[in-house]
């Protein structure tokens, strides 16, 4: 008797167990509404296209790909690295590159059809409609995000998700209400995406 009885206590704690991990509230400390991105600036990455403008040289200006392995070539200038940096320190390089060929080279460079490099793309795993990986926009929030993935599955355990988030050289994982902000429009569960956030939307037990 006492052998069944603890079989039985076992059965509901292991049932208690179940029925919290699939209950509505986050796993994880909730993510912050407000991360600043005061510090950001966009880098250039592969797959971008950057247009070079040297003043009063148009035969050296022009539009240019960077390439997978993050280097670009241009007129007179082969092989610079420019994934990684911002327009103007590109500018400053190719300035330093072009002065061997002109005097007191100004060069402007304009980013155009952005990607940036991947380590400040947003990727969203799981129970998404259509998961995938983002460009990161300023002031970016979790419902511009799930806008863009369209969404939830019918098997998304919503409030379960969390976001992977670096922080001073540490990985935190931060819990986010994706039920209620999606199918309860509640916008009290919105909150700022950072670039190289990863938003993992697991799947429902039931």
């Amino acid at each position: 008797m006492f052998t069944i009885n603890k079989q039985l206590a076992l059965a509901g704690s292991s049932l208690l167990l179940l029925l919290a991990g699939c209950s509505g509230t986050p796993d994880y400390p909730p993510a912050p509404v407000q991360a600043s991105a005061a510090d950001w600036n966009y880098l250039i990455g592969p797959g971008d296209s950057v247009q070079v403008f040297v003043w009063r040289n148009p035969e050296v200006s022009g539009s240019f790909p960077v390439r997978p392995d993050g280097k670009m070539t241009m007129n007179l200038v082969e092989d610079m690295q420019a994934s990684g940096k911002t327009p103007s320190q590109l500018a400053r390089d190719i300035e330093k590159s072009l002065a061997k060929y002109i005097q007191e080279p100004i060069v402007t460079v304009i980013v155009a059809g952005g990607v940036g490099p991947f380590d400040q793309q947003i990727r969203v795993l799981g129970e998404a409609a259509k998961p995938q990986a983002l460009n990161y926009r300023e002031k970016m929030s979790l419902v511009d995000l799930m806008i863009q993935v369209g969404g939830l599955t019918d098997f998304a355990a919503g409030n379960k998700a969390y976001i992977l988030r670096n922080v001073d050289g540490k990985q935190q994982q931060l819990g986010v209400r994706l039920e209620d902000l999606v199918r309860d429009g509640d916008i009290s569960a919105n909150v700022d995406m950072r670039p190289g956030d990863v938003l993992v939307v697991p799947e429902s037990l039931f």
